[in-house]
């Protein structure tokens, strides 16, 4: 009883109009992406979105302080560059390829005018320890604004959540988690801390950690919860039962009927 109050006091669940598109679709995981059309590339999003399916995405911040998208802080395995990402400039990511194919880094600005609004963005915001959140924030702000599709940004770090709830309130905010191992009392202490301080408007939550009684509790009082990643038929079971969005990769198709699939 006493952590539902606290939840509902420092992270107060979103008013559903501002939410309650994120369970009309089911998400393609960076993009619908096989063995000939990269993961996160602007081949694997058009893809996606003629199939009708809403789109998950990765961005990193480039050395001039532009989002790009792209998951690793490295380009080691998806390019046959290597080095840190963040130490190349916007104009010189794009000029490279994408596991061998035409296809190259594209910046957010690039990907958005693409998809235009046809199907919903998650955007997942990368960061590590040493990342400037404010800067990195502010640049995809910066880059949304003016998008009229339907669009949340997300995070594993909390402290992005948290600061578009300071400085963007009307952009659907989420946080990312997984529980693995983590799951005695320390862990749960931390998911705890890291809700508070982020006061998401959904979660998004590792399929392997479903059925868990902290996403159920936060589902009950509000917050959509979203899933990933399904990859197979068992997954999908899952997540049907306990969550109310997929992201979704491979093969496997979600087995939930949503808008805008037949």
């Amino acid at each position: 009883m006493l952590f539902a109050l606290l939840d509902r006091w420092l992270s107060p669940p979103p008013d559903p109009r501002k939410v309650g598109w994120l369970g009309d679709y089911c998400y393609a995981h960076r993009g619908l992406h096989d063995a000939g059309v990269p993961e996160n590339s602007r081949s694997a999003f058009e893809r996606a979105a003629m199939s009708g399916y809403g789109i998950e995405l990765d961005v990193q911040r480039s050395g001039d302080g532009l989002p790009v998208v792209f998951h690793d802080e490295t380009l080691d395995r998806m390019t046959v560059e290597s080095g840190d990402l963040s130490r190349r400039n916007a104009a010189q990511l794009g000029a490279i390829r994408l596991a061998g194919t035409s296809q190259t880094i594209p910046t957010l600005r690039q990907v958005l005018a693409d998809v235009a609004g046809r199907v919903p963005l998650l955007i997942e915001i990368k960061s590590g320890p040493d990342t400037r959140i404010a800067a990195l924030c502010l640049a995809v702000r910066r880059v949304l604004e003016g998008y009229t599709g339907l669009h949340a940004v997300m995070s594993f770090d909390p402290r992005v959540s948290h600061w578009y709830a300071l400085h963007s309130p009307h952009t659907v905010r989420g946080l990312s988690i997984t529980e693995g191992e983590d799951r005695a009392l320390p862990g749960k202490v931390r998911r705890r801390l890291a809700l508070w301080h982020a006061q998401p408007d959904f979660l998004c939550y590792d399929v392997r950690d479903l059925p868990s009684r902290f996403a159920a509790a936060q589902r009950s009082r509000g917050l959509p919860l979203v899933t990933w990643t399904v990859t197979s038929v068992e997954h999908g079971e899952r997540a049907a039962e306990h969550a109310d969005a997929d992201i979704f990769e491979g093969a496997v198709r979600p087995m939930r009927k949503v808008a805008g699939q037949a």
